[in-house]
């Protein structure tokens, strides 16, 4: 599809075999993959490539996860870092937390835990995978941004459109495309024009 763009991911596991495992379900799930065994790579990788989220191994023993982590937050702190260990435990919950991972995974991983990790973080970090699922997260947000200045709660939005409380719902949250009707009336219902919900998209 002309309009798919990919999301770039870095893995980083001293383990070759959780390397081949990840490359083969992230890149069936239509991901672009790098990876490498070497944590202090870490940093040369993000400054050079342009990711949108990395998979690094923390687990116990092995100061080089850490370290990475540190290195890939000094270089960029909104980067979205999933964690995972061999070795659950609080402390080491914390310490990737402390320094922002996303989530925290513990191997072996469940391939279905982590697609659902990975869908999360598409969702909670705004990362884009296409360009209509970033039109409609961009024209969401400004309905939902016009509606909280006005003042209007979702119900009130509703009355005024005739449209459902549901559907505007889906709309804000970008899971739905409004049609030029829909957006039609929540333009003239919100007082902007529907070119609003457009500009600089």
């Amino acid at each position: 599809m002309s309009n798919h763009q990919r999301l770039n991911i870095l893995v980083i596991d001293r383990d070759e075999s959780t390397i081949a495992q990840l490359k083969e379900v992230l890149i069936q799930d239509g991901y672009e993959v790098d990876a490498t065994t070497e944590t202090t790579r870490a940093g040369d990788l993000v400054r050079t490539n342009r990711y949108q989220l990395v998979i690094l191994d923390v687990s116990p023993g092995h100061q080089g996860g850490i370290d990475a982590l540190q290195t890939i937050r000094s270089i960029d702190n909104d980067l979205c870092v999933i964690a995972t260990t061999e070795l659950a435990s609080v402390e080491m919950a914390v310490t990737t937390m402390k320094h922002q991972a996303f989530h925290y995974l513990q191997k072996p991983l469940d391939e279905e835990e982590l697609r659902a990790v990975l869908q999360e973080a598409v969702r909670t970090k705004g990362l884009m995978i296409d360009l209509e699922t970033r039109l409609n997260l961009e024209v969401g947000k400004r309905i939902r941004e016009r509606r909280h200045a006005e003042p209007l709660t979702l119900k009130q939005l509703a009355n005024r459109t005739g449209l459902s409380v549901s559907l505007i719902s889906q709309i804000e949250l970008g899971k739905s495309a409004a049609s030029m009707s829909t957006l039609h009336k929540l333009a003239t219902a919100l007082g902007v024009r529907m070119t609003h919900f457009f500009e600089t998209v």
